[in-house]
């Protein structure tokens, strides 16, 4: 006769193998500090969305409603081919793990600048992104109280070797997607079941993300995806900018949608087109956060228009944010809902107007919401409840 003591000793070795491992890939540590960031010449791996290196995250960066939060760095592909390195962030919940793994929500931050310091991975009180990261952080830990393991890419180029390519979607919608595969690689508890998640900048590239699941990662469940004001019609967005010509904000976002082009398109010329006062400026864009671009000191002194040159074609440049960030084209099978507040000044809502009714007639399969009196900040907490009633019906 089995004694009770051994079956139950035979019971707990049981349970363990039954239950996936938590964090048992075996991945380099890789150097404290920046050195992080950068890869070896070789990047290790063959495909992307393989991991190339991980390590225990702290301060600002680092989710207080984590079970854990490593960072990481993964291997993706930019629009050229080319496999690049990327960082991001992987954030556990706490709690009893449901059966079948902790369901994922890939988070898309907005705009914090192009400049290395700028990624949310590097997040600190003193960080002068600070303000354009820390805004999301109650909503990210909300969604891990649910019981949403949260992974958050940085993207190409932010952080990372090379130029950030802004507001390009298919190299942004990739780090939204093999951020997951990195995750899942590092942690064997975290299921394939996956919303996709975003904010301005990252509403757009979640959106694209959405569209490229099916064929980039088939072995992902995407449940659905929340866009909250993302940005689009950038074409015609350049189309208007010799008519705005009071100093504004819009300076530093013109300024660093430039710059994309100008690392994605260099066919377009960007250069070309700017004025004296953008050329004095231009240089900033590489080495400045977003929150510094907006002051006076910086682009927020200049109207959009006195950075662009009298004269100057900007058919080029249309043509090139067309081609490459026309995201009102895309086509998604997966629900969507997009979230947007009113009195957004950065997202105009007549933009994501636009935007929705484009999604219908591509029977894209969409929930439209608007939030009156909401600004582009304030619609991520907004529509806090509904995006999380959303996420819940979908998972």
């Amino acid at each position: 006769m089995v004694s009770p003591r051994l079956l139950l000793v035979l019971a707990a070795l049981g349970a363990a193998c039954a239950a996936p491992a938590a964090a048992s890939a075996k991945v380099p540590a890789g150097p404290a500090g920046v050195k992080f960031y950068t890869p070896p010449n070789k990047l290790p791996g063959k495909t992307h969305g393989d991991l190339i290196r991980a390590r225990k995250l702290k301060g600002a960066a680092a989710l207080k409603a984590a079970s854990s939060n490593e960072l990481v760095l993964y291997r993706s592909t930019s629009a050229d081919g080319k496999a690049v390195a990327v960082s991001g962030t992987v954030a556990i919940p706490k709690g009893k793990m449901p059966k079948g793994g902790w369901p994922i929500i890939s988070w898309g931050h907005g705009t914090t600048g192009i400049a290395d310091q700028c990624a949310p991975s590097r997040d600190s009180a003193s960080n002068p992104a600070h303000s354009y990261i820390a805004y999301a952080y109650p909503q990210l830990n909300g969604y891990l109280k649910a019981g949403y393991a949260v992974v958050q890419t940085d993207y190409q180029g932010l952080g990372t070797p090379g130029t950030h390519r802004f507001l390009v979607g298919v190299p942004e919608g990739r780090s939204v997607l093999d951020m997951v595969r990195a995750a899942r690689k590092l942690d064997p508890r975290l299921s394939k079941k996956v919303a996709l998640v975003g904010h301005s900048q990252g509403g757009q590239s979640v959106l694209y993300a959405a569209s490229l699941a099916p064929k980039w990662t088939p072995e992902l469940k995407i449940r659905g995806t929340v866009a909250f004001a993302p940005v689009s019609h950038l074409s015609e967005q350049a189309a208007i900018i010799p008519g705005l010509t009071a100093p504004s904000s819009l300076s530093a976002y013109a300024g660093i949608i430039l710059r994309g082009v100008d690392s994605a398109a260099p066919k377009a010329n960007v250069s070309s087109l700017l004025s004296a006062k953008g050329k004095a400026l231009y240089p900033q864009t590489l080495t400045k956060c977003q929150a510094d671009l907006v002051k006076p000191n910086s682009f927020g002194a200049v109207a959009p228009a006195d950075l662009i040159r009298s004269g100057a074609d900007l058919k080029p440049l249309e043509q090139a944010l067309a081609a490459r960030d026309d995201v009102e084209s895309v086509r998604i099978k997966t629900p969507i809902q997009i979230d947007q507040g009113t009195d957004d000044m950065t997202v105009f809502p007549t933009f994501t107007d636009d935007l929705a009714t484009q999604f219908e007639a591509r029977k894209n399969p969409l929930t439209y919401l608007k939030y009156d009196g909401v600004t582009h900040g304030g619609v991520v907490k907004a529509a806090n409840k509904n995006a999380l009633a959303f996420l819940k019906a979908r998972f």
